[in-house]
């Protein structure tokens, strides 16, 4: 079997397909070739508001399209990174229904997440627009093509927003193999919590990744041991070179079950008042209210730790925040001027998954337009 697959690769190609499609597609495919096919006409649209992001699936149709003789057409209705409503066909497939049938759960999977991911990576962007991002969603991730779909979709959203808001965008993601969407060789990324943990020491930790890696930028996680401001002010009082070229950035990271150093709610409060007077005022949600004056990286708590850095003398120490930082978290920092120097965001670029889901449905029969009652709108005007 297997050298005959070598000898034939559309056959391995077809069978791989038939394996990873929805049965009821492979027993129409085989309805089709036994009473005679017909040219169809396929919509591909989604229930929401999207960014364009096609290449994935483009790049997997035009090779299947390829191996069974271009026996189809594919028509993108609008450009990479273009704003695309609810309902609003996306693509036009046209060609032999036996040819495309069994195509549709594979592509639909590499269509649907990755437009809802640009576009939330777009409103990110959008609303911290003096913020770089990383994209560290990968071990988030359901497997590699969810992790390639994910950098891909951030990269077309954080340049969508560069051009429209002027934004400083995504910059890179955490790992080498889909580094190449942001222009990089490698992916970006210096120490997880567990070197901290290794080292016994955030101090230590900075010095060991220093050692061995003496002419990157240093960026240091400094929520391990509850105490963020104690040991930024340590790292950057070792390293006051690296803060001087500006090569120096603390990592907040702190959960939502503890108040970073120095700070309860009555602190938090205070410290958005000195820097955003009024500014709380105009949140009423609880999870605002969280992500302004609460546990983990609140506003307050970015507000806390420039204020110390700045008094301590270290002004080009920059500050890297992760922990939920998605579209909604992203809309009240950048509406209180939160100072974040990088973003660090990933899991919630897809958002609620069950938002992804891209539908395809066929709009015309050998040139005769048909389709199923109430969505007459994909119908070629």
């Amino acid at each position: 079997m297997t050298h005959q697959n070598v000898k034939n690769p559309k056959l391995a190609i077809d069978r791989s397909i038939a394996k990873h499609t929805d049965q009821y597609f492979n027993k129409t495919k085989n309805v089709v070739e036994t009473f005679g096919d017909k040219t169809v006409t396929y919509a591909v649209f989604m229930r929401r508001p999207v960014m364009f992001a096609p290449k994935l699936m483009l790049d997997w149709l035009n090779g299947i399209n390829d191996v069974r003789g271009n026996s189809f057409a594919v028509e993108p209705c609008f450009s990479e990174g273009d704003w695309v409503g609810a309902g609003e066909p996306l693509v036009y497939i046209t060609g032999s229904f036996v040819d495309l049938v069994d195509l549709e759960t594979l592509y639909l999977q590499k269509l649907g997440p990755a437009c809802v991911a640009a576009y939330n990576a777009y409103l990110m962007c959008g609303y911290m627009p003096d913020a770089y991002f990383l994209a560290m969603g990968a071990r988030h991730c359901a497997g590699a093509e969810m992790a390639e779909m994910m950098a891909y979709a951030a990269s077309v959203g954080g340049a969508a927003a560069q051009k429209e808001h002027g934004a400083k965008g995504f910059i890179g993601n955490a790992n080498d193999s889909t580094a190449h969407y942001f222009g990089n060789e490698l992916g970006l990324g210096t120490m997880p919590h567990a070197l901290i943990g290794y080292a016994e020491s955030t101090l230590r930790a900075a010095e060991m990744y220093a050692e061995c890696y003496p002419d990157q930028p240093l960026t240091v996680l400094v929520d391990y041991f509850g105490k963020e401001i104690t040991d930024a002010l340590a790292v950057c009082q070792r390293f006051p070179d690296l803060v001087e070229q500006g090569k120096l950035s603390v990592r907040m990271d702190t959960h939502g079950g503890r108040f970073i150093e120095d700070l309860d709610p009555a602190q938090s409060y205070a410290v958005l008042e000195r820097h955003m007077p009024k500014g709380i005022r105009q949140y009423r949600s609880e999870e605002e209210l969280k992500w302004l004056v609460g546990t983990g990286v609140s506003a307050a708590a970015i507000y806390h730790m420039r204020e110390k850095l700045d008094e301590a003398g270290f002004q080009k120490a920059k500050i890297v925040a992760s922990s939920g930082f998605s579209a909604e978290k992203c809309k009240v920092m950048g509406s209180l001027k939160v100072p974040i120097d990088v973003i660090g965001t990933g899991s919630y670029l897809p958002g609620s998954w069950s938002e992804t889901y891209a539908t395809a449905d066929i709009i015309s029969y050998d040139n005769v337009p048909s389709v199923k009652l109430g969505r007459e709108f994909l119908l070629k005007k």
